[in-house]
């Protein structure tokens, strides 16, 4: 049995309902979530996800210079990866963009690692990182979370929704296992075996009795200071 045709006014709901969901989209500055577009536009939760799959999937097939993703928990409009040069172009013109080393290496141990303190950031990276942990909740990748329990209640800190629409994933969960950048066992072995001294060449540097009185013969470099 064949389902019923929909009818001009379904349509033109249908179409209402798209419309106004791109325009939502279009205008937030964060990804919004399902449920805020599910009651602005007064239908259930499911029927937004699955019209914003809907977009995401027409948007791809046509080739456009946007995408419609899902990332920190909600939807947004972001530009295809593929035209980066261009944007970087317009945007990254005359000036950095970029984080240093330090800043690169503190942001993955809060991410791995939150919530966590200043203290205990520098305990791992030996290094003082007030100056790093400012710039990074100057760019809005980490902010304060809590206070620990014990004595002083120090400050804890966490990634934020913006680093994850910088790496493009909808949650923490998306980060890659650690275990994936840990080198392997045989790895450490060659490591190891490098590094260890070679028992036959334990004793070159030793004195050596060439004509067999029992003591060392004379060093050649004392002979000629003499």
């Amino acid at each position: 049995m064949t389902e019923p045709e929909p009818t001009a006014g379904e349509d033109d709901r249908e179409r209402e309902l798209r419309r106004a969901a791109e325009a939502l989209l279009l205008v937030t500055e964060e990804p919004i979530t399902v449920e805020l577009l599910a009651q602005l536009l007064e239908v259930s939760a499911e029927r937004i996800e699955a019209l914003c799959v809907e977009l995401a999937a027409e948007y791809d097939a046509t080739d456009r210079g946007f995408q419609l993703v899902k990332v920190a928990g909600g939807w947004r409009y972001q530009t295809h990866p593929d035209l980066a040069p261009y944007v970087e172009r317009y945007v990254l013109d005359g000036q950095s963009g970029r984080l240093s080393n330090a800043a690169l290496e503190t942001l993955a141990i809060v991410a791995y690692k939150q919530p966590m303190s200043r203290a205990q950031i520098a305990a791992i990276r030996g290094v003082n990182v007030d100056g790093v942990m400012r710039t990074l909740v100057q760019r809005g990748y980490v902010d304060e979370v809590g206070r620990d329990h014990g004595p002083g209640q120090a400050v804890l800190y966490g990634t934020t929704p913006t680093f994850l629409e910088k790496l493009g994933l909808n949650s923490l969960d998306e980060l890659p296992a650690l275990g994936e950048f840990v080198p392997g066992a045989d790895v450490y072995e060659a490591l190891e075996h490098g590094l260890r001294p070679d028992p036959l060449d334990a004793d070159t540097t030793a004195p050596v009795d060439d004509d067999g009185d029992g003591e060392p013969a004379p060093d050649a470099a004392d002979d000629e200071s003499e």
